[in-house]
């Protein structure tokens, strides 16, 4: 049996999907949040399940600083789009001052929902099998030029960004994974030199499946975000061209590298979130 917060986000999770038809307000207009949450919850629940630990039951204020650092990492993002205009919101206007605050929530559930699915994946041993046959030795050479790069990454796109655009997606990860590696912090470097491809793959899948399921919930709501992405704005699935799918790949990697980071300025202690 699943936790009670489990069972109440899927009963959520079933009326909100409902409300696609009927558009019951506020309902309707606060589909995303609502969705993401309740998503949160059940995923969150499916793991305590499967190994009786969670992030909601066992790390929980590790679990609310995911939600306050999430705000603080999309807002980046959203500096970022100033540059590149890859995407905007619409339906937003009904809100009225209640914008911004709609907004907040909604970005505050990027990171829990990200560590969440990773968590899962993790929990039912899907790669656990797959092993690297050597372990990878990253020289401090190479470690410093990922950073150098990393900060090329994010300045380009400001300046040139109609052809460097995809570069956001990479920036932060090139930057602030070998910081987090040579600063003894979980990091998808020190994963490879471990032999450990389980976690960089389960990052990975958690990125491609929190990818269709945004683009699928977004698709969906009353408020939402619409791409306007240079050359390959062809074959949609959803709102999002097809090839833009393959961003959530580099996304996943910058998140861990990100919240790693962040984290590791204000504790040192590293306990293990998935």
């Amino acid at each position: 049996m699943l936790k009670k917060y489990g069972i109440i986000g899927l009963i959520i999770i079933v009326l909100v999907e409902i409300n696609f038809f009927l558009k019951i307000e506020p309902l309707a207009s606060l589909y995303f949040p609502l969705i993401w949450f309740s998503y949160i919850l059940v995923i969150d629940a499916l793991v305590y399940k499967i190994r009786k630990n969670s992030l909601i039951n066992n790390h929980f204020f590790s679990f609310i600083g995911l939600f306050v650092l999430s705000i603080f990492f999309w807002y980046t993002f959203e500096f970022l789009n100033i540059f590149v205009k890859n995407w905007e919101y619409i339906g937003t206007e009904g809100l009225g001052s209640f914008q911004e605050l709609f907004k907040v929530i909604s970005f505050s559930t990027v990171l829990p929902a990200f560590f969440e699915t990773s968590s899962l994946i993790k929990s039912i041993h899907l790669f656990d099998k797959i092993k690297l046959k050597r372990k990878y030795n990253f020289s401090k050479s190479l470690l410093y030029i990922m950073i150098i790069l990393g900060i090329f990454c994010f300045f380009l796109p400001i300046f040139f960004p109609r052809f460097t655009f995809p570069l956001i997606w990479l920036s932060f990860f090139l930057l602030l994974d070998p910081i987090n590696y040579m600063n003894k912090q979980p990091s998808v470097i020190g994963h490879l030199k471990d032999k450990n491809i389980s976690t960089p793959l389960s990052l990975l899948l958690a990125g491609i499946i929190l990818g269709f399921l945004w683009e699928f919930w977004n698709y969906w709501a009353v408020i939402k975000w619409k791409y306007d992405i240079p050359f390959v704005g062809f074959f949609k699935i959803f709102e999002m061209p097809v090839l833009g799918y393959l961003g959530y790949f580099p996304f996943a990697l910058e998140l861990y590298a990100m919240y790693w980071f962040f984290r590791s300025l204000f504790t040192y202690r590293n306990e293990a979130l998935i």
